[in-house]
C-alpha cells in the first residue's frame, strides 16, 4: 500500500507558479517554429446573403503577401464521415454563403502581422445581402420540441393552492477569457502539427482529421497551457481549419491569432433564452407541479443543445413535471458551452421562482428547500450517491449570519444604500469519462506522469501531481506531471468538470500499478530487505518501501532499481469512464448566499459578501478549489449584473465585441467571498472519491444575487443582466 494521505488534502501552491507570474507559460500563440508567417482573417460585414465578388489585387499588391484564401481559390475538402462532425459546422471556404455577420469568408497570409492586417483591410468583398433574423424574441422555434413528462402538470396546476406563472429571459454571455483564440499550423509532408490553444486535444485531432480527410495519427495537437477557457475552447473552431488549410497553401507554418472582437463571431458563446415557469404548490409549502417552457438560441447551420432544463427535473421533489425545450435558429454563430452550462442558466429561474414562493408563502427560502428535499432522483428513478445539501444550508446559514435577515423586502438600509439577503441552491452533474496516463518511475527515484489532458487554469497539473505522489509514495518534488500533447496517453475533453474524476483515477490506477511492480520486485529479489515478506505488508513513504509494522526494514526506490538494473518501471493506468447503466444519480450541490447594496436613487447593485457552500465530495487540493470557487462566484456577479452581448438586429453585428463595451467584473466588483466544503467523498462516483468542482460553483450564484437584490428592493427583476434601468 501507498503512505496515508501527504499531498491530497493539502492546500499546495501550483507547480507551474513561478512558470505562470514570470510570463515563461508558453501559449498557443507563443509558438514561433521556423519560416513562421502571419494570417489574418477577412470577416463577412454582412449578417445573411451570398458573396457576389471579392477583390484581393490591392492586397496582393503588398510586398510580404504571400496569398489571400477565399472561396474562390481555396481547394475543395474531403465530404466529412457521416455522422461527424454533428450538424453542418462551419467549414473553411467552401461556398459563397454568409451565415452569420463576422464570418470568415477570406485569410490573407504574409510574412509579418502587420503587413497582414493591412492587406486585410484592403480585400474588397461585395454581397447580395439579405435581413438576417438574429433577435431570439422575434423568431419562431423550428423542428419538434423535445419533451419530458412526469405525472400530470396541467392538471397538478390548476388544483394548486398557490400558483406562480413567470417568465424569464437571460441575455447571450460571451466567455472572454484573456489567451484569445488561435492556432499555430504546420506540415512536414502528410504530417500536421497544430500548436493550439484547446481544452481538448484528442478532440482537434478527430475534427482535423474529418476535415482535411486524413488519419487521426497524422496530426499532432500540443497545448501544454490555455489561458481561460470557460468552455470557449472545448471544440475545434473553423480558425484552427483555416491556419491549417493556409500553411498547407503557402508551404510554410502559420500563425492565426483571432482579435478580441473576433472572437465574440468565431469560438460561441452561452445562448440567450426565454424560460416560462409556471410553479405550483399548496400552503404548506410542498410543489405539487411545475411546466417549464423553454426557448433557446442557436445557429441556423448547426443544432446546439445544453442541460438548461436538468435542475427544474431533479432538485426538489415534485410528482408532476411537463417540460418543453424549442431550438430557435437564427442566423448567428453556434452557441456553445459556457461555465455551468445550461445549469447555471436553468438555476436560475427555478432558484429565483422558489424564492418567489416562498415569500408568497410566508416561509423562510431555505425551509421552502427543505420541505422539498427528495428522497431520490424523480427524473431517474436512481438513488443519489451522495446529496449533503441540507448540510450546504445549515453551514452556509451559520457562517452567513441568515438569521439576521430581515424577510420584509426594504425594511434594512445603510444610508443611502437598501442592504438584502439572498439564498440559491445549485446542482451540477458529474461527468466521468474514459482517461489514460503513463507513469514512469526513473532510478533516480523520481517520477513523470503523463496524460493529453488539458489546463485551462483549475491547476490540473498540481492536483494530479498530489494524487501520484501519494500513490507512489513520493514527495511533490519527486513527480513531474506533463500534459497537454496528442501523442501522451488519451483524455477527455478538459469540461464538464470532469478531469480530476477522470485523469485523476486514471492516474491513480497507474500509480497503483507501479508501486506493485516495484513492491513485486523487491519481495523476489534475494538481495532486498524485503525479500519473501507478504506484498500486502510493504508500504511506500518518502520514496522508501518498508515493512508496515517494521520501518526499519526497507530501501528506497534508487537502490531497488539500481541493483536489478533496471533503469526504470513504467505503468499505463487507465480509467473507463461511467459505466453504461448507472446503479446511482451522480450530483454536485451548492448553497450560495449573497448579500447586496443597492443605491436606493441611481439603482446601482453592489455585491457586499458572498458565501458558498459546496458538496463536491473529495477535495484534492483546497487552494485550487478555492481560487475556482471565487473565479466562479465572480463570473456569477458578471452574469448576474453585468455581461449582456448587444446585437444590432439590421445586420447582426455584435455591438459590443470588446472589453470596454462588454461588462465583466474587475477587482473593484469582487466582494467580501468564502468557500467552504462538506467533508466527504463519493468512491461510487469514481474510484478517487471525487466531484467535479469547476461548474458547480457557478451554479446558484446569479439567482442569489437576484433573491437579495428582491430582498433588498422589493422589485423582481427577472431578466438577466439586472440593470440599474430596471431598478429606477
Amino acid at each position: 500500500m501507498s503512505q496515508p494521505q501527504a499531498a491530497v488534502g493539502a492546500p499546495a501552491p501550483r507547480v507551474d507558479a513561478r512558470l505562470r507570474v514570470t510570463g515563461r507559460t508558453k501559449y498557443a500563440g507563443d509558438n514561433n517554429p521556423h519560416g513562421v508567417v502571419h494570417a489574418v482573417v477577412v470577416d463577412s460585414s454582412v449578417g445573411r446573403g451570398r458573396i457576389t465578388g471579392i477583390d484581393s489585387r490591392a492586397a496582393e499588391g503588398q510586398t510580404g503577401v504571400l496569398k489571400v484564401i477565399s472561396h474562390l481559390n481555396a481547394p475543395k475538402l474531403p465530404p466529412r464521415a457521416p455522422g461527424f462532425p454533428p450538424g453542418e459546422a462551419l467549414r473553411p471556404f467552401q461556398d459563397e454563403r454568409v451565415r452569420f455577420f463576422g464570418q470568415p469568408v477570406a485569410v490573407v497570409v504574409a510574412t509579418t502581422l502587420e503587413v497582414a492586417q493591412h492587406a486585410a483591410s484592403l480585400v474588397k468583398v461585395s454581397y447580395d445581402a439579405q435581413p438576417p433574423s438574429t433577435d431570439i424574441g422575434a423568431a419562431e422555434p423550428a423542428g419538434d420540441p423535445e419533451t419530458y413528462a412526469r405525472g400530470d402538470a396541467d392538471e397538478a396546476l390548476k388544483a394548486a393552492d398557490v400558483k406562480l406563472d413567470l417568465t424569464y429571459r437571460m441575455a447571450r454571455n460571451h466567455h472572454n477569457p484573456m489567451e484569445p483564440a488561435g492556432t499555430v499550423a504546420g506540415w512536414e509532408g502528410d504530417q500536421l502539427t497544430l500548436w493550439e490553444k484547446t481544452q481538448w486535444v484528442g478532440g482537434t485531432v478527430t475534427t482535423m482529421a474529418g476535415e482535411f480527410g486524413m488519419p487521426p495519427d497524422k496530426i499532432r495537437v500540443i497545448s501544454p497551457a490555455v489561458g481561460g477557457g470557460f468552455g470557449s475552447a472545448g471544440r475545434t473552431w473553423v480558425h484552427t481549419a483555416i491556419a491549417a488549410l493556409a500553411a498547407r497553401e503557402v508551404r510554410r507554418p502559420v500563425k492565426l491569432v483571432l482579435t478580441r472582437r473576433q472572437t465574440y463571431f468565431g469560438v460561441g458563446y452561452r445562448p440567450a433564452y426565454e424560460y416560462e415557469l409556471r410553479l405550483g404548490g399548496n400552503r404548506r409549502g410542498r410543489l405539487t407541479a411545475s411546466a417549464h417552457d423553454v426557448r433557446a438560441e442557436t445557429s441556423r447551420y448547426e443544432r446546439h443543445r445544453e442541460g438548461v432544463l436538468d435542475p427544474g427535473r431533479m432538485l426538489y421533489s415534485t410528482p408532476n413535471v411537463r417540460q418543453v425545450y424549442r431550438h430557435v435558429p437564427l442566423d448567428v454563430n453556434t452557441p456553445w458551452f459556457m461555465r455551468g452550462p445550461g445549469y447555471s442558466s436553468g438555476t436560475y429561474c427555478v432558484e429565483s421562482a422558489m424564492d418567489e414562493l416562498a415569500h408568497e408563502l410566508d416561509l423562510d427560502p431555505i425551509e421552502l428547500r427543505l420541505r422539498n428535499e427528495p428522497a431520490g432522483d424523480e427524473s431517474t428513478g436512481l438513488p443519489f450517491s451522495t446529496r449533503r445539501l441540507r448540510d450546504c444550508y445549515r453551514v452556509g446559514a451559520s457562517e452567513f449570519g441568515w438569521h439576521r435577515r430581515n424577510p420584509r423586502p426594504r425594511s434594512t438600509r445603510d444610508g443611502d444604500w437598501h442592504i438584502g439577503m439572498g439564498m440559491a441552491a445549485g446542482v451540477y452533474d458529474t461527468a466521468r469519462s474514459e482517461a489514460h496516463a503513463s507513469v514512469r518511475l526513473d532510478a533516480d527515484g523520481t517520477a513523470l506522469v503523463q496524460s493529453s489532458t488539458s489546463d485551462m487554469g483549475p491547476g490540473t497539473a498540481t492536483s494530479m501531481t498530489q494524487v501520484a505522489a501519494d500513490a507512489l509514495g513520493l514527495t511533490m518534488r519527486q513527480v513531474a506531471f506533463r500534459l497537454g500533447d496528442s501523442t501522451m496517453p488519451p483524455a477527455p475533453g478538459h469540461n464538464g468538470s470532469r478531469t480530476m474524476a477522470s485523469v485523476g483515477s486514471a492516474v491513480q490506477d497507474g500509480c497503483d500499478k507501479l508501486r506493485k511492480q516495484a513492491i513485486t520486485l523487491a519481495v523476489k529479489d534475494e538481495g532486498s530487505p524485503l525479500y519473501g515478506v507478504d506484498p500486502t505488508d510493504v508500504v511506500v513513504r518518502g520514496g522508501r518501501l518498508h515493512m508496515k509494522d517494521e520501518p526499519t526494514r526497507g530501501e528506497t526506490y534508487q537502490r531497488l532499481l539500481t541493483r536489478n538494473d533496471r533503469t526504470h518501471l513504467e505503468a499505463l493506468g487507465a480509467y473507463a469512464g461511467a459505466p453504461e447503466r448507472e446503479r446511482f444519480s451522480f450530483y454536485a450541490y451548492a448553497a450560495t448566499f449573497a448579500e447586496v447594496a443597492v443605491d436606493a436613487r441611481l439603482g446601482l447593485v453592489r455585491v457586499r459578501r458572498m458565501v458558498g457552500v459546496y458538496d463536491a465530495a473529495r477535495i484534492i487540493n483546497p487552494r485550487l478549489a478555492d481560487s475556482q470557487a471565487i473565479g466562479a462566484m465572480t463570473g456569477g456577479i458578471g452574469q448576474a449584473l453585468l455581461e449582456h452581448t448587444v446585437t444590432d438586429h439590421r445586420d447582426g453585428r455584435i455591438v459590443n465585441a470588446n472589453l470596454a463595451d462588454y461588462l465583466v467584473p474587475t477587482h473593484a466588483d469582487m466582494p467580501d467571498m468564502k468557500a467552504i466544503y462538506i467533508e466527504g467523498e463519493d468512491f461510487e462516483a469514481d474510484p478517487i472519491g471525487v466531484k467535479g468542482l469547476g461548474e458547480i460553483v457557478i451554479v446558484g450564484v446569479a439567482p442569489a444575487i437576484a433573491n437579495a437584490v428582491f430582498n433588498a428592493t422589493g422589485r423582481r427583476i427577472r431578466e438577466l443582466p439586472i440593470t440599474a434601468e430596471a431598478l429606477l
